[in-house]
């Protein structure tokens, strides 16, 4: 099983919509079973996956939602043991856990343990492998699991990367999102050590490694890096990017080795370049009305025109995202 972080500090990259319609592409194209769990407390992968009958029906109640798991833990009554709030989507083929704005209230929770992580305190390396062992209990259950997180180098986004085996970056085409990548590779250095150094420590003091159902040391890699958000136009039947975006497209390789060759997958035919999706303009709000993924849009949907063509270009550009995702994790079908 893979585990997967949609994952970039620089907000507005398109993440959530590209996370909800891959997630969806590789479980109704690509025969994987997916879970999405819905980690950014703005909850729009949420908002988007399921209709606004089902979103209000969760949030009247208070509960069946990813807050659900961190109570017993934030009550010092250790893991989550009940049923996980997992819900279907028949639209978009995945299963997900939601959302919810009460999680940003596990942020302090998760900072201050943290400091006693790296001293090698128990309790505190219990709290910040919270979403690693809600990844140990669903293991068996699915193939491939994705995170979707807010736009974030705090602790509730550092405690999920530590659970997963990869994390891919959507990226738009400013300069903004090359300036995120090193930051996000001095965040991963550091957390890598201070984790693998309290886990030491822990058995130093302890004579014993700490109990856990899986490795609870660091193991990320790079799955990949999409280009997104930009104009394209068509050259001798091609389409590029215009100069104003295609100037810092052509830096990203550079950038992406430089800060974060060193997670790369030591695999054959690794590529991190997953692909480009130029913009999508209103097949996006036309998708999160219907609450179906992009490349199933239909004239229900309030499709015409021109953007039949748009769904069948970006049906194909899934396709290649996906084919080199498979080849980049050596995945299975």
């Amino acid at each position: 099983m893979k585990v997967i972080s949609a994952f970039n500090n620089k907000g507005g990259v398109g993440k959530t919509t590209f996370v909800c319609n891959f997630a969806s592409f590789m479980a109704t194209k690509k025969n994987q079973r997916v879970l999405i769990i819905d980690a950014d407390p703005q909850c729009n992968a949420t908002t988007y996956i399921l209709n606004e009958e089902k979103v209000v029906e969760i949030y009247t109640k208070s509960k069946g939602t990813i807050n659900d798991i961190t109570l017993p833990i934030r009550k010092g009554k250790g893991y989550f043991t009940d049923q996980y709030p997992i819900i279907k989507s028949n639209e978009f083929g995945v299963h997900l856990i939601p959302g919810d704005p009460k999680l940003s209230l596990f942020e302090d929770f998760l900072a201050a343990d943290w400091i006693s992580t790296k001293s090698g305190d128990g309790r505190g390396i219990q709290t910040t492998l919270l979403f690693k062992k809600v990844i140990s209990d669903l293991a068996e259950n699915y193939d491939l699991i994705f995170f979707d997180l807010g736009p974030s180098l705090g602790a509730l986004n550092r405690s999920i990367l530590i659970s997963c085996t990869h994390f891919l970056i959507p990226m738009s085409s400013d300069i903004f999102s090359l300036s995120a990548l090193e930051n996000i590779s001095i965040s991963l250095t550091n957390w890598k050590k201070d984790l693998n150094e309290g886990l030491i420590k822990y058995k130093e003091n302890e004579g014993d490694e700490f109990e856990f159902p899986i490795s609870p040391y660091w193991q990320i890699e790079l799955a990949g890096y999409i280009t997104q958000q930009y104009t394209s136009k068509t050259e001798a039947g091609r389409k590029r990017p215009v100069k104003a975006y295609e100037k810092i497209i052509s830096q990203i390789p550079t950038n992406i080795n430089k800060n974060l060759g060193a997670l790369f997958i030591k695999t054959e035919g690794y590529n991190p370049n997953l692909g480009e999706i130029p913009n999508l303009h209103s097949l996006v709000p036309l998708s999160q009305m219907a609450n179906v993924p992009i490349y199933a849009l239909k004239a229900k949907h309030g499709v015409v025109g021109a953007h039949f063509y748009k769904i069948t270009e970006y049906f194909n550009i899934l396709q290649n995202v996906a084919n080199n995702f498979i080849t980049n994790l050596n995945i299975e079908q």
